[in-house]
C-alpha cells in the first residue's frame, strides 16, 4: 500500500467511509443518495493548470494528461469515495484567466462547459463567482515578492543606522536652537541683573554648543548660576546621547539585521521595479480589477515596469530575476523554485555562502483564498463539499505542499554569518562628512576674502584701525583665570646671571626682578633639565 492509500484509509476510518454510523452519506436522506447514484460510474472531464506544487500534469505515450500535485491528492479520495472515472483537460495557454477566448485559459473552459470540474487551487477572485461557483475554502494563498539577494543591507550606513531618522532630525534641531536660546536666557539674566555676569554672545555659545557635540572643551568659563545650569544641561544631553549612540552602533556592527529595499508593495511602486508574474495568472487579474487593494499597481503596467510572461518552466524566471526583476508567484511555488536552486549549486560544487542567490520578501504582496471550482449549478458542488471539508481539517492538503522542502527555512533573508568585517558602506558617512567639511571651509574661506574686499572698503578698514589704536583700552584683570607663571617666580634680570662655585660645585646664580636668587646646577645631569 502506498502513502497515498495509507492517508486515505486514515481519513476514511476517521470520518466518512461506508459502514460509519457517522457518515453523512447513510442516514436516509433521499437527495443525497441520488447524488451519489448520480456520480457513481460516470466519467468527468477534469481541468487543470501548471501550478507546482500544487497542481500539475505530465503527458502519457497515448497523449492523454495525468494529474499530479496536492489538488490531484484530494481528488483520488474523493474518486475512491464516489467511483467515478476522469479526464485531465489542459486549457491551450495554460491560463488561469484570459481576455481573449475560452478554450486557453482554466475558468474560460469551465465556463462555456468544456470541463466539469477545475482540479487546481484556484484563487477566488472578485466578481469571478459569476462564471464559475467555488467549493469549500481549501487554504489561504500567500503572493510574495522574489528578489535576487543584495550584496549589502538596504539599511545604510553604518553610521547612521543606530537612531531612526526622527531622531537625527531631533537632534539637529537641538543642536541648532540650543546656542541661541543659550544667548536668549543670558542676555535676559543680564538685563534683569547688570551688575553681574555678562551675557554669552551667539557666536561663542554657537561653537560652544558645536564643541561640546564632538566632546571638544571651551574658553568660556561662567560663573553664574543660571549659566553653569545651561553649560551642565547641555553636557548632560551629550552624554547620555553619546552613550546611546555608542552602545546602539556596536549592537548594529555585530547584530544586524538584512534588510530589503523591496519588502512591501507598496516599497514595489514607490521605488520604480521592474517586476513580473505569469501571464493570466491570479496576480495579473487582481491589478486589473478596480476592485482589488493592489489596483494601484495598474500604472506600472502602463508605464511598462510590469510584464506578464509565459514560460514552460518555473526555473525559467530566475533568469530574469538575476537581473533585477522583482518575481511574484505563491509563497509555496517560490520556496521549492529556490530550494531546486539550491539544491542545483550544492551539486555544482557552488561554496555555502554563494547557494542561495535569490530572497523572499518578508511583506505579503496579496492574499486570496483559494479552492475547486465548477460550473453553476453543479451537482458536484454540494457532494463533494463535505468530503473536502473533513480532508482540509485533517491537515493532508498543508503535509503534502511541504513533504519535499526541509524543515528548515530555505535561504533565509539573515544567513546569520558569523564574521562582520566593516565594509566601505559601513563607513561611507565619515568620507561625507570629511568632503561635507572641506567645502565648508573652503565656502567660508572664499566667503571671508568677499566680504572683506568687496562690502568693506579698504578706507573704512584704515580708519577704524586708527581710531581703535588712538584709544587707550585699560587692563583689565580677569580673575576667574589663574596668573600667569612668570608672577608665581618672578622674571630673570638681564645680566644678573653669572657662574660661581659653591661648596665645590659650580652653579648658575640667577637674580629674580622679585629679589629671589636662585641656583642651577652646570656639570650635572640635572642641568640640562634647565637650560
Amino acid at each position: 500500500m502506498d502513502g497515498l492509500d495509507i492517508i486515505y484509509s486514515t481519513v476514511c476510518n476517521a470520518t466518512f467511509c461506508d459502514g460509519g454510523e457517522e457518515n453523512p452519506y447513510h442516514d436516509g436522506i433521499a437527495p443525497k443518495k441520488a447524488l451519489e447514484n448520480f456520480v457513481n460510474g460516470k466519467h468527468l472531464r477534469i481541468g487543470t493548470f501548471q501550478n507546482y506544487p500544487m497542481s500539475w500534469s505530465e503527458k502519457t505515450e497515448n497523449g492523454s494528461y495525468i494529474g499530479r500535485g496536492v489538488a490531484f491528492v484530494i481528488f483520488e479520495i474523493l474518486q475512491k469515495k464516489f467511483n467515478f472515472t476522469y479526464d485531465v483537460v489542459i486549457p491551450e495557454g495554460n491560463l488561469l484567466h484570459s481576455e481573449k477566448t475560452n478554450e486557453e485559459s482554466l475558468l474560460g473552459l469551465l465556463r462555456n462547459k468544456k470541463i466539469d470540474m477545475a482540479v487546481a487551487f484556484v484563487p477566488i477572485l472578485k466578481n469571478s463567482d459569476k462564471m464559475v461557483t467555488f467549493s469549500t475554502v481549501l487554504d489561504e494563498g500567500e503572493w510574495r515578492m522574489m528578489l535576487k539577494r543584495p550584496k549589502e543591507s538596504a539599511v545604510g550606513s553604518g553610521l547612521l543606522a543606530p537612531f531612526d531618522e526622527y531622531v537625527w532630525f531631533l537632534i539637529l534641531v537641538s543642536v541648532v536652537l540650543y546656542g541661541p536660546c543659550m544667548t536668549l536666557l543670558t542676555g535676559i539674566r543680564s538685563k534683569l541683573m547688570p551688575d553681574e555676569e555678562r551675557y554669552v554672545p551667539l557666536c561663542p555659545s554657537v561653537w560652544f554648543v558645536y564643541g561640546a557635540f564632538i566632546k571638544q572643551g571651551t574658553t568660556l568659563s561662567p560663573s553664574a548660576n543660571t549659566t553653569r545650569v545651561l553649560f551642565a544641561t547641555w553636557w548632560l544631553f551629550i552624554i547620555l546621547l553619546s552613550a546611546f549612540y555608542t552602545a546602539n552602533l556596536t549592537a548594529f556592527l555585530t547584530l544586524s539585521k538584512f534588510t530589503l529595499e523591496v519588502e512591501t508593495v507598496q516599497d514595489l511602486y514607490s521605488k520604480n521595479y521592474r517586476w513580473m508574474a505569469p501571464e493570466g495568472s491570479a496576480v495579473k487579474y487582481a491589478v486589473k480589477n478596480p476592485e482589488e487593494n493592489i489596483h494601484f499597481l495598474y500604472k506600472s503596467i502602463t508605464d511598462g515596469r510590469a510584464k506578464f510572461l509565459t514560460l514552460k518552466y518555473d526555473q525559467d524566471y530566475l533568469e530574469f530575476v538575476s537581473d533585477g526583476a522583482v518575481l511574484v508567484q505563491p509563497k509555496i511555488t517560490l520556496e521549492h523554485m529556490m530550494y531546486m536552486d539550491y539544491q542545483k549549486k550544492t551539486r555544482e560544487g557552488i561554496p555555502e555562502a554563494e547557494r542561495c542567490t535569490y530572497v523572499l520578501s518578508p511583506g505579503v504582496f496579496m492574499s486570496m483564498r483559494r479552492a475547486f471550482a465548477y460550473q453553476h449549478k453543479s451537482k458536484l458542488k454540494p457532494l463533494f463539499n463535505s468530503v473536502i471539508k473533513k480532508i482540509i481539517r485533517s491537515g493532508i492538503q498543508e503535509h503534502i505542499s511541504r513533504r519535499n522542502l526541509p524543515d528548515t527555512k530555505i535561504c533565509p533573508l539573515d544567513l546569520q554569518s558569523k564574521d562582520r568585517q566593516l565594509r566601505v558602506t559601513d563607513l561611507l558617512m565619515t568620507y561625507y562628512i570629511m568632503a561635507v567639511g572641506m567645502a565648508t571651509a573652503v565656502a567660508v574661506f572664499v566667503g571671508e576674502i568677499s566680504i572683506r574686499r568687496y562690502i568693506f572698503k579698504r578706507c573704512c578698514e584704515k580708519q577704524k584701525l586708527r581710531r581703535n589704536m588712538r584709544q587707550v583700552k585699560p587692563i583689565t584683570i580677569d580673575e576667574s583665570q589663574p596668573p600667569p607663571y612668570e608672577s608665581l617666580f618672578g622674571k630673570a634680570k638681564r645680566g644678573q646671571t653669572k657662574k660661581e662655585m659653591i661648596n665645590g660645585r659650580e652653579y648658575w646664580v640667577i637674580n629674580k626682578d622679585n629679589g629671589e636668587t636662585r641656583l642651577i646646577p652646570v656639570r650635572t645631569p640635572s642641568a640640562l633639565l634647565y637650560r
